[in-house]
């Protein structure tokens, strides 16, 4: 217990950023970061993305627990080298998912970074890089978000695809406070022990009319398992292009406008890794003590000619990437000839 003492993190005090933002940040019961046994549960919301994904790692790193994971590395002794995970339960509230500045320069990637994710989500870019379920020695990933959103599929029912974002497009026309228009990630019978299972669970969604007669789409977004600063962020980014291409999609078939309205993004654990808290430090909680808001965010019309000209070099990375898996494959199976390389 005294080793592992040394490893806790001493943390800076914070409290002053955390009152800055009033009621923003708040904490549900007594402040005891874990130490009553039980994960604290935290809420932080903000008008944009930026601010409200800010708010929730302040949060994080005042009021959440020190809780040990399944990945923190142990010597040959098996003591813990990496000090605990800062972890919570956290509901994140994004009022207006596109309201400027969108874009927190603190997320750890650059801007092609953002773009490929959001393809990856959205367009299904490496759904391609999914493994054969059949094939144990396949070794590609076990899922996209992509996959699992719009072409969940069931043993038995080979052949057949269900477009989850469809059913709930279709859901909401018929009704539009309709409680059933979700899209669920989780596979009992292929997550359940497997090396990376998803992290997010469900999307659910809801429109509510406002005063003026036109539809708001609310989304919530809820995950098991959350890097709250090498990829919140970015799963965020892409969630609410997802809620804004539902929001076009029921818009045109409803015949009237569809808004967006308030996201709202839950996370069982949501967690700083210990080996990355000082760089979590170093990187986010300086630019956030040393820099006006404006000075660590990018708005949508800044990046945009940015994604633009990452589009052609991410065409020809996922490109490389199956040309690669294909050399493989071949090389495997001993048929590969220098011209059948040169085809590919």
């Amino acid at each position: 217990m005294g080793e592992e003492s040394k490893l806790v993190h001493v943390r800076e005090d914070i409290s002053d950023l955390v009152e800055q933002r009033g009621d923003k940040i708040q904490i549900s019961g007594p402040n005891t970061r874990g130490s009553d046994g039980s994960i604290p549960v935290l809420s932080a919301w903000g008008s944009s993305l930026a601010e409200a994904w800010e708010n929730s790692l302040l949060a994080l790193y005042h009021f959440g627990g020190d809780i040990r994971t399944d990945y923190d590395q142990k010597d040959k002794s098996g003591n813990f080298i990496d000090p605990p995970s800062v972890d919570c339960t956290m509901r994140m509230i994004v009022m207006n998912p596109f309201s400027e500045p969108v874009i927190h320069r603190c997320f750890p990637g650059g801007l092609d970074a953002l773009e490929e994710y959001r393809q990856e989500v959205i367009d299904g870019i490496k759904d391609c890089f999914v493994r054969d379920q059949n094939d144990p020695n396949d070794k590609r990933w076990e899922y996209t978000y992509h996959q699992r959103l719009f072409n969940f599929t069931v043993p038995g029912l080979i052949g057949r695809t269900f477009d989850q974002i469809e059913y709930i497009v279709d859901d909401l026309k018929r009704s539009p406070i309709s409680r059933r228009a979700q899209a669920v990630t989780w596979k009992v019978w292929e997550d359940e022990g497997i090396q990376d299972p998803a992290c997010l669970q469900s999307v659910w969604c809801r429109a509510m009319p406002d005063k003026d007669g036109n539809y708001n789409l609310n989304m919530n977004v809820r995950f098991r398992s959350r890097d709250a600063y090498e990829a919140a962020f970015m799963n965020c980014f892409a969630l609410v292009h997802l809620m804004s291409g539902i929001a076009k999609r029921l818009s045109d078939k409803l015949g009237v406008p569809v808004n967006l309205g308030r996201f709202v993004d839950e996370s069982d654990s949501y967690h700083i890794y210990g080996h990355k808290v000082a760089d979590f430090k170093d990187r986010f909680l300086k630019q956030v003590k040393q820099r006006t808001f404006e000075d660590r965010t990018w708005t949508m019309e800044f990046a945009e000619p940015m994604f633009e000209e990452a589009r052609p070099r991410i065409a020809e990375k996922i490109s490389g990437m199956k040309r690669s898996y294909v050399i493989e494959k071949v090389t495997e199976s001993g048929l590969l000839t220098k011209n059948v390389e040169l085809a590919l």
